[in-house]
């Protein structure tokens, strides 16, 4: 569905969330609008590109039907609060994320830093894979600019950017392969992929899951501040095809 189709079901608290409460939406509405999908208030990048599902806050019987219908059944969805599904659907676990904002974040282009290109996509995975600093998808270099360092041509670390937001862009892959770490790789491109997103007008920011200290104490050390604490909660649609 394309969001003119759905615009309806949307209300004026939809639309007022302030962008980094609805990062999925607020992307898919504006700059990553190619890559969304829509059933009702419910929005999905596409498959290729990202997991990620945007809804409202609070979830009414015909949303959770958009959800099942959009998504498809026996299908894992991860949702920005905690909820409670209805009958049918499987509640797999919850955990804790935090979003931290950029303002202060000291920012510089890095002339050794490379702009990753879809001949490195085999790579990204790899290397992602091995670190597992969150999901990456073959189609996830669409998102935004990738940067990596290469060592004797091996992708030995990667940034880049995820969601867009309005006026604001999410850092994200940030990845050292162990043999490469403590030499302030990650500090760089992070610093490298805030020029970029400085040089357009936006504010970076970015998501890390709230047990992983060691990542968020290199953010704040780079001065990205706390914005909110959240609860993702883990859930599977129905097995059955709601469409049928």
């Amino acid at each position: 569905m394309t969001t003119d189709a759905v615009s309806t079901r949307f209300t004026a608290d939809d639309l007022a969330i302030h962008p980094l409460d609805d990062p999925v939406r607020s992307s898919l509405r504006g700059a990553h609008a190619p890559f969304a999908e829509w059933s009702g208030r419910i929005a999905r990048y596409d498959d290729e590109v990202a997991a990620f599902v945007g809804h409202p806050p609070e979830l009414d019987d015909q949303d959770w039907a958009d959800l099942a219908t959009l998504v498809g059944p026996s299908t894992r969805v991860a949702l920005r609060g905690p909820y409670v599904p209805p009958p049918g659907w499987q509640v797999l676990g919850e955990f804790g994320s935090v979003q931290l904002e950029g303002t202060g974040l000291a920012v510089a282009p890095d002339p050794e830093a490379v702009v990753l290109t879809r001949d490195h996509v085999p790579a990204m995975l790899d290397l992602v894979a091995r670190t597992e600093p969150g999901p990456f998808r073959v189609r996830t270099i669409e998102m935004g600019t990738y940067l990596g360092f290469l060592h004797d041509g091996e992708l030995v670390a990667l940034a880049g950017e995820r969601m867009h937001p309005q006026g604001w862009t999410e850092v994200s892959a940030v990845c050292t392969d162990p043999r490469f770490r403590r030499r302030g790789l990650s500090t760089r491109l992070v610093r490298a992929v805030g020029h970029g997103i400085r040089a357009r007008g936006e504010i970076p920011f970015l998501h890390a899951r709230a047990d992983n200290r060691d990542a968020i104490r290199l953010y704040e050390s780079l001065g990205f501040t706390l914005r909110k604490r959240s609860v993702l909660t883990a859930v599977q649609t129905p097995a059955v095809d709601p469409a049928r």
